[in-house]
């Protein structure tokens, strides 16, 4: 408590400066005087004179100047103090240079800016805890093949009931393991219909993430169980935009695919998993799909109990999948049981491309550190006498030092504040850029640890940007640099051998990022130039649910169809279950004949339902035979057509018209094959065609409620978007439909690379803006210094031209020095993006040649300006100078 009580005491007297410093000055004085009359009266019978009596006091105490010193050493804290004094100093000379101050302070900003920008990205998406109780315990289970990449793009994530079941009931490592399917649903919860987020769950769903409704319950046993009375969960943000945050609204009603369903509870505001959906159901299906271990059609998740690792769970799942491999080799062949955090899960691919823009802007600081301290040698060049005056008055080279760290920390901290704002903004233009479907991302914003990360990259900043100039301008000569000017100051060549190797660290880490832009930009120039296999140009999308029975349903699509294809200006038109680079099935297939025992790890298949026109109204050839009609109906044969990566795979050489195939999909019956298309790349550009099996809409009654309408116009195509909804409205007007076209959400399949390349070049552009800025100002400030030396060349004899290609030569060496650099560092760090890119390697040669040509191009024009000057001097003047 004494303690607490003097560390108050010293606070309040170094807050309370002026006034304590006057009570000292006062109390000394007192004592002196006392002291003099002391002095005066022990002269008796020969008395000393006033002065004396002074002066001898004087001696005997000690000069006031000293006491009040210690004393205020004392009372106070030191160190403080000389803060508050250095910072105010700080704020003077700021104010004498608002030129060099706001360049500083900008370009400090845009660094600091930057990383808070994309800092606070990388904290909501990767860094901040889960919004579950016990994050850590929740992880997901899948399924995938033991050795090699799995050949079914959803087969890996989704596992069947039985699997699942097993799982659940032979474990021992989790304290609740669940099972859900999330998919876009046509809701009514009000006069209008429209599509929401709806995940079919089991009942131990919300045990996994420990989660309770902040108004009404649970599903029940009853209404978890197969052929429940139809309840439903409602999200916070669904509550509140479609009921108003009705207190009451427990028991109201709304209607899915038309069927009244009864809300019995609200879940809180943070929960939104999976896919931020809005409404929850129980999954009461049981259909064979539930039964059957071939049916991979759910996702599952569990919480692991207290204290379980990780890895044992893994270890225990590992050893019961292949239990499960021995007792059912038909089904579980080569299968295993992975066990993923689901923070890992959930982030996914995007973790590296985010990691990756960290580093580029921790780069973009680097080079702004480098910048600024160019900026703080050249003033310090200017503040030689001002140095040298201070030095000779007694202070010490650690005192100047720390005065000029303390500017450098007032700047970084100014930046740091206009930093937060070009970061609140950035932030934005991220979230606006980024690709759909990252975690989180809404959840960006500044919080404690951004603010934290903030002060942290200013003092940071401050440090790297200041020391070299504190350090440099402490070493001043005081008798040099009084007798000479300013300009010409004894530390001036020392000064000049640091901001030279600044110069050449910014060029060599401009390099990296240009290099690696230069990379990423041409991987996505190659990824926008493949054949996708369809032409998304010219073609609205209008996703519909068709109402009631499949009767009504096909009669629905057959109505809009028809209609839509009389409108004027529409080519071609159709329906389709997925568009084109989305897989909405997949599964094995066979020629001939369906064995008793499918193998599950045979050739697989993305299943495709279409409607008879979707390959004109997308754009896939026709190689052979004939296209879906109006006879494909449930009661006649079943047909099927296939895409030409599906023969090579199969019948390379064949005739495949005519052959029988079997897809199960909703159905064992035999199709025969009665046409062949070209291919298209399901899974993005990135990757090759897979094997693909259409199948007529009318024939085949699964997944086809909801379908895709795609219509090719000669024109721009959201001018009909008007007319095929007034086509839905009429004929169904409880129906949701939604538009977009087909080239907006084909360039949905290079977002994540667009994403990155976009940022990095930005970056990039910036570093060498800064780097260009660097060269110059290095060069302006040679040139300065060697005013006097050019002139008397000059007068010599020396050409202009001459002059400007030595200046220039010396702009173009530095420029060689920091590209060496540069392009080793960036030899090292490409590798990084191996996996980002596309048709090129890492050590692609033309991008590092195009860099080379890039910097040199910018560095001789960074160079132009300071040697024209040069070239220009006038050797008189120069030499009247010195």
């Amino acid at each position: 408590m004494r303690t607490l009580r003097e560390w108050m005491r010293r606070l309040w007297g170094t807050i309370q400066r002026n006034s304590r410093d006057r009570e000292i000055e006062e109390e000394l004085r007192a004592h002196l005087e006392m002291a003099v009359d002391q002095m005066q009266a022990r002269g008796g019978s020969a008395p000393i004179s006033q002065d004396a009596a002074r002066r001898a006091a004087t001696l005997e105490q000690g000069g006031i100047a000293q006491a009040q010193e210690s004393m205020r050493d004392q009372r106070g804290f030191p160190w403080m103090a000389d803060l508050i004094s250095d910072t105010r100093y700080a704020l003077r000379m700021l104010q004498r240079s608002p030129g060099f101050a706001g360049l500083a302070i900008a370009i400090m900003a845009l660094g600091i800016g930057a990383n808070t920008a994309v800092f606070s990205v990388v904290n909501a998406v990767l860094l901040r805890p889960l919004a579950y109780r016990d994050p850590d315990r929740i992880v997901t289970l899948t399924n995938p093949l033991a050795a090699g990449e799995d050949s079914s793009p959803l087969a890996a994530k989704l596992v069947s009931i039985p699997n699942f079941q097993d799982w659940r009931d032979r474990s021992s490592s989790f304290e609740a393991m669940a099972f859900y399917y999330p998919w876009e649903n046509p809701v009514m919860a009000g006069p209008t219909a429209e599509y929401a987020r709806v995940t079919k769950v089991s009942r131990d769903f919300f045990r996994v993430f420990a989660v309770e409704p902040i108004l009404g319950r649970l599903f029940n046993a009853d209404e978890a169980k197969p052929g429940g009375n139809g309840a439903v969960l409602i999200g916070y943000a669904y509550w509140q935009s479609h009921f108003g945050g009705d207190p009451h609204v427990l028991g109201r009603t709304i209607r899915r695919y038309s069927a009244p369903q009864s809300i019995v509870g609200v879940l809180p505001p943070s929960f939104r998993f999976p896919d931020a959906t809005e409404i929850w159901v129980p999954d009461t299906d049981n259909g064979p799909g539930t039964r059957d271990r071939d049916a991979q059609n759910h996702y599952i998740v569990g919480r692991l109990k207290p204290g379980v690792p990780l890895e044992k769970a893994q270890a225990e799942m590992a050893l019961i999948g292949r239990r499960l491999a021995q007792e059912y080799p038909d089904t579980n062949k080569n299968r295993t049981v992975a066990v993923t955090s689901i923070r890992d899960e959930l982030v996914g691919d995007i973790r590296l491309t985010l990691y990756l823009l960290l580093g580029a802007v921790g780069l973009v600081l680097l080079i702004a550190c480098a910048n600024t301290a160019t900026l703080l040698l050249g003033r310090a060049t200017a503040r030689t006498r001002e140095v040298a005056v201070r030095a000779a008055l007694g202070a010490g080279r650690r005192r100047i030092a720390r005065q000029l760290l303390t500017e450098s920390l007032l700047l970084a901290l100014l930046a740091s504040v206009a930093g937060l704002l070009l970061a609140y903004w950035g932030s934005k233009a991220l979230i606006a850029l980024a690709p759909s479907g990252v975690p989180r991302l809404g959840e960006t914003g500044v919080d404690r640890w951004v603010l934290a990360f903030t002060l942290g990259a200013s003092v940071v900043t401050s440090l790297m940007s200041g020391l070299a100039p504190a350090l440099y301008a402490s070493k001043v000569d005081i008798n040099d640099a009084l007798k000479q000017a300013a300009a010409r100051s004894v530390i001036g060549g020392g000064i000049a051998r640091v901001r030279a190797p600044l110069v050449v660290v910014e060029i060599a880490l401009a390099v990296v990022l240009v290099s690696s832009a230069g990379l990423l930009v041409k991987s996505l120039v190659a990824l926008q130039k493949v054949e996708l296999g369809f032409r998304p140009q010219n073609v609205l999308v209008m996703r519909a649910t068709g109402p009631g029975s499949i009767r009504d349903t096909n009669l629905f699509f057959k109505d809009v169809l028809s209609r839509i294809a009389a409108v004027p200006g529409v080519v071609a038109t159709g329906a389709t279950m997925a568009l084109p680079g989305h897989v909405g099935s997949s599964g094995i297939y066979y020629f001939d004949h369906l064995p008793e025992r499918p193998d599950l790890n045979g050739p697989t298949a993305v299943n495709s339902v279409i409607t008879p026109g979707v390959f004109a109204a997308l754009g896939i050839p026709l190689k052979s035979g004939r296209d879906f009609n109006d006879g494909d109906i449930l009661g006649n044969p079943f047909v099927a057509i296939v895409n030409e990566a599906l023969i090579r795979r199969s019948l390379p050489g064949e005739n495949p018209i005519g052959r029988t195939i079997f897809c199960p999909f909703d159905s064992h019956r035999p199709m025969t094959i009665v046409g062949v298309v070209g291919d298209v790349r399901e899974l993005g550009p990135a990757r090759g065609p897979i094997p693909e099996c259409y199948m007529p809409n009318r024939q085949h009654v699964y997944n086809n409620g909801s379908l895709s309408v795609v219509t090719r116009t000669t024109g721009d195509p959201a001018a009909i978007e008007g007319t095929l909804r007034r086509f839905a409205h009429d004929r169904a007007p409880d129906i949701p439909v939604t538009f977009t076209t087909l080239e907006e959400d084909a360039s949905g399949n290079v977002a994540a690379p667009r994403f990155r390349t976009l940022l990095l070049a930005l970056f990039a552009a910036l570093a060498i803006c800064l780097a260009t800025a660097g060269v110059y100002g290095v060069m302006a400030y040679s040139v300065g210094q060697r005013s006097n030396e050019i002139g008397l060349r000059i007068a010599l004899g020396a050409s202009p031209g001459s002059v400007l290609r030595q200046v220039l030569r010396q702009g173009l060496v530095l420029a060689s020095v920091g590209l060496i650099f540069g392009l080793a560092g960036a030899a090292v760090v490409t590798r990084v993006l191996g996996s980002m890119l596309f048709e090129v390697k890492a050590s692609d040669p033309s991008t590092y040649l195009a860099v080379a040509v890039l910097l040199g191009a910018v560095t001789l024009l960074a160079s132009f300006v300071p040697a024209r000057r040069a070239s220009r001097i006038d050797p008189l003047e120069a030499l009247r100078q010195e």
